[in-house]
């Protein structure tokens, strides 16, 4: 299935030291493109995931920077396409959620979800941007949400960041298309990672709400989430563009169950 295949292949996945971010690199190493690591700040941490991958047979290379300072990411790209080589796949994946209810988030902390979630990425899309269109040739892969379509209490500001990169997305794609850039998304639903444990302890009633309201009755695991990302970032995916594909176990798909119901 030669379609499918990444060797070759250099990706650079921002916010991939954890999480999701980080089971993608690895989907993507493992399917044997060279992967690029990037951090904001822990370069222990940067080091620690670089380690582990190329103990797993991963040609790795890893770099710290803030993807919402414009001279640090073009700086970045640059030091890349010229020690490691053109970069072919780009995952927007650095992401955070500051909560609070829109009627008492401080203005600060809204701007910073935009600036990271939305505003980062449009920083870096539209520096590697220009080396894939002086290429004719490139994928980028923004990491959406089931927040991009829906809402709830107290992520107002996670949410309109999310729908706003759903849009961004959209318009590089509309954009871009004639250079043969594909530029698509992928939207995770609720997944079992560190930063989820909490929520998913027996006796918290998030947990039981997730697993209800969700068609396959459990949270995603992060490795669930790699088809999607190869399929993306390959010729497989050649004509799909501007797309959102929802990795969600079928919450999107279901208005959910009567409480009653099995």
């Amino acid at each position: 299935m030669d379609i499918f295949s990444l060797h070759g292949k250099i990706a650079l996945i921002t916010g991939s030291t954890a999480g999701l971010g980080k089971a993608i690199a690895k989907g993507l190493g493992l399917a044997h493109s060279t992967v690029i690591l990037n951090g904001r700040s822990s370069i222990e941490k940067l080091n620690q995931v670089i380690e582990e991958f190329r103990s797993d047979g991963i040609s790795t290379f890893g770099t710290l920077c803030d993807v919402t300072n414009e001279k640090q990411v073009e700086e970045m790209v640059e030091s890349i396409e010229k020690d490691i080589g053109p970069i072919d796949i780009l995952i927007n994946n650095a992401g955070i959620n500051i909560r609070g209810e829109l009627q008492s988030i401080s203005v600060e902390k809204f701007k910073e979800n935009i600036d990271t979630n939305l505003l980062g990425p449009f920083i870096v899309s539209k520096i590697v941007g220009k080396k894939m269109i002086s290429r004719r040739k490139g994928k980028i892969i923004n990491i959406c949400s089931m927040m991009s379509e829906l809402g709830r209490n107290s992520v107002g500001a996670y949410a309109s960041s999310k729908g706003g990169i759903k849009m961004l997305t959209k318009n590089m794609a509309t954009e871009w298309a004639k250079y043969n850039i594909q530029v698509n998304g992928i939207g995770p639903g609720y997944f079992a990672t560190d930063l989820t444990a909490s929520l998913r302890e027996k006796d918290n009633p998030f947990n039981d709400f997730i697993i209800n309201r969700t068609p396959a009755g459990r949270w995603g695991n992060p490795e669930e989430l790699v088809g999607s990302a190869i399929f993306l970032s390959s010729n497989a995916s050649d004509f799909v563009n501007g797309h959102i594909l929802y990795v969600d176990g079928g919450i999107l798909a279901t208005i959910g169950k009567p409480s009653n119901e099995d």
